[in-house]
């Protein structure tokens, strides 16, 4: 029997000492410190914009960082996916009797808030583990053992994750998914009629026979927790690298690529962004120059100009869409990024999308290369 993961806490990152993900996630997102922790040799900062949190774990200590796993990896990345569950001790007890690897048994911590129970778990994903979180005799704003950070109130660009994009090795997808299901309850959710959950939705971009295939899972209707994305590459015909294929590369295998924020407005999200200084993805020029491209926009209530000055790219149709705009990389390695997203009643991912951020990450790589 699967242990249900009820609700997302926060997503974990392990960087070194000096790295700047903490302040630019402050400057270009938005986020505002929610909670810090200093001990044994780490730095911890828990940020939050609306009901997303990310734990910043810098620095590298002789303990473990607080509700996580230092697993040494070769480069700076997203290493934990904090789930809370009903009971953290039963959930820890039935993943180990599945095979999981218990990483840290049972711990329960207290501060004057109150006490939490947490376990960390190994995952088939690379170097991302899982903890199971029991927090319902807490009453802090974020976990026992940090103390609250209060900061000014600004304008939240974010509401919440929408989903977790996986970057699998080829062909991981149907043993990733029997995995989640088992042991957290996720189920296959259909990004096209009549999918087959073992073949994913297939999206053809670029020459040749390249692509990626996308397969999404859910927790049942009650749970909040965001979509899982798993995402892996076809068979190529052609030279070159997906974005897919240069993630495994760069992360020194599989891990979580990107984390899709939703954002209420994100005509407004973005153009904060660019003030402050982030750098976006830019969609091909061509993408705004499509056959019904415009008229599409405009049937979504937007101004194409605009959301081309802003590289906000748009898909559905029958009166739901879907805007997105990614982030380039938030680290020097070109691995993790972010994006933020918009629905207007869109539940899927966007295939004509899909395949403008292949093209644009294979321009952006071009253009790397040139300089």
């Amino acid at each position: 029997m699967a242990t249900p993961a009820r609700r997302l806490c926060h997503i974990a990152f392990h960087v070194p000492t000096g790295q700047p993900l903490a302040h630019d996630l402050q400057r270009l997102f938005g986020f505002q410190p929610l909670a810090a922790r200093e001990a044994d040799g780490w730095k911890q900062l828990a940020l939050r914009s609306g009901d997303a949190v990310f734990l910043v774990n810098e620095g590298s200590g002789p303990a473990e960082p607080l509700y996580g796993l230092d697993q040494r990896h070769a480069v700076p990345s997203a290493t934990n996916l904090c789930f809370e569950v009903t009971d953290a001790d039963a959930a820890a007890k039935v993943l180990a009797a599945r095979g999981c690897s218990l990483l840290v048994p049972p711990v329960k911590v207290r501060d004057a808030r109150g006490h939490a129970t947490y376990a960390v778990i190994s995952s088939p994903l690379g170097n991302v583990s899982l903890t199971l979180l029991e927090r319902a005799s807490f009453c802090g704003p974020f976990l026992p053992g940090f103390r609250p950070v209060f900061s000014a109130t600004s304008p939240r660009w974010v509401s919440h994750v929408d989903h977790l994009t996986l970057a699998c090795t080829p062909g991981s997808s149907p043993t990733l998914m029997r995995w989640f299901r088992d042991c957290l309850g996720f189920r296959h959710l259909p990004l096209s009629p009549g999918e087959d959950p073992q073949r994913g939705l297939e999206v053809p971009v670029g020459s040749g026979r390249g692509g990626l295939r996308l397969t999404a899972l859910q927790t049942p209707l009650g749970n909040d927790v965001p979509t899982l994305v798993l995402a892996e590459s076809l068979n190529r015909a052609s030279s070159g690298q997906d974005q897919v294929e240069q993630f495994l590369l760069r992360n020194r295998g599989p891990g979580l690529q990107h984390v899709g924020l939703y954002t209420p407005n994100i005509m407004e999200a973005t153009e904060r962004v660019l003030e402050a200084g982030g750098y976006l993805l830019t969609p091909p020029e061509a993408y705004y120059q499509q056959p019904g491209k415009e008229r599409q926009i405009r049937a979504a209530g937007h101004e194409p100009s605009l959301l081309a000055r802003q590289g906000i790219l748009l898909d559905g149709d029958k009166g739901k869409f879907l805007l997105q705009v990614f982030t380039k990389s938030l680290f020097a390695e070109d691995t993790f990024f972010l994006e933020l997203i918009q629905r207007q009643g869109a539940t899927g991912f966007g295939q004509g999308n899909i395949r403008a951020l292949w093209q644009s990450v294979q321009e952006q790589a071009a253009r790397g290369q040139q300089a």
